[in-house]
């Protein structure tokens, strides 16, 4: 058996507010098993304030068998390079369009649970497209160079006290690396979820 490759032109979708005049940008990623339209109410919060791009992870499946609720990942173990090179490639298209159509916008990167690991692939490809990476509830990839981030880099981390992914002991762990990689770490009364109200503190810092 040979195993070959096809290159296709493919499209992507993604889901925006108006970012007409806004001075900062917003462009977050889901996590596993979740659709980008529904993650995006998950910022109503900033939607006055502030532009949002959320875009949606290229491989979409029935939560449950084979009908009922769809969800989306940004990749499985299964050509896992591939897909790593391909989601970096897509949401850096996405980045420069952005950037295009509001060049005085400063773009801050966030990435909830699995899309934690492509935001932090996608942030170190290239570190100067955006101004600050926030990373919700997700472990940093164990692929990255762990001292690359650029000096004085605005660095945050987010994680829920209740959220069932991560026991109390594993939560100390990643909260201490993430420190030692020179995040800003905060501890929310919460589940496995994006907290507005942290949220909102976190942006309104910037």
């Amino acid at each position: 058996m040979i195993e070959k490759d096809i290159s296709l032109a493919q499209k992507r979708r993604y889901y925006q507010n108006n970012l007409e005049g806004k001075k900062h940008i917003l462009l977050a990623l889901h996590g596993y098993g979740q659709l980008a339209q529904f993650f995006y109410r998950k910022f109503n919060i900033i939607d006055v304030d502030w532009g949002l791009v959320v875009p949606e992870g290229p491989h979409r499946f029935y939560l449950n068998g084979s009908s009922g609720r769809v969800g989306a990942s940004w990749m499985t173990k299964e050509w896992r390079d591939q897909d790593i090179l391909e989601n970096n490639a897509y949401l850096t298209a996405l980045v420069h369009v952005i950037h295009e159509e509001n060049p005085n916008a400063q773009i801050h990167l966030l990435g909830f649970s699995q899309g934690g690991a492509t935001a932090a692939r996608l942030y170190q490809s290239n570190p100067k497209l955006f101004v600050h990476l926030i990373l919700w509830a997700s472990i940093f990839p164990p692929d990255l160079e762990k001292s690359s981030f650029p000096l004085g880099a605005k660095l945050d981390f987010a994680i829920g006290q209740k959220d069932i992914f991560y026991e109390s002991e594993n939560q100390k762990m990643i909260m201490a690396d993430y420190k030692t990689l020179g995040f800003n770490i905060y501890q929310y009364n919460g589940g496995h979820n994006i907290d507005q109200n942290l949220l909102d503190t976190i942006l309104s810092a910037m």
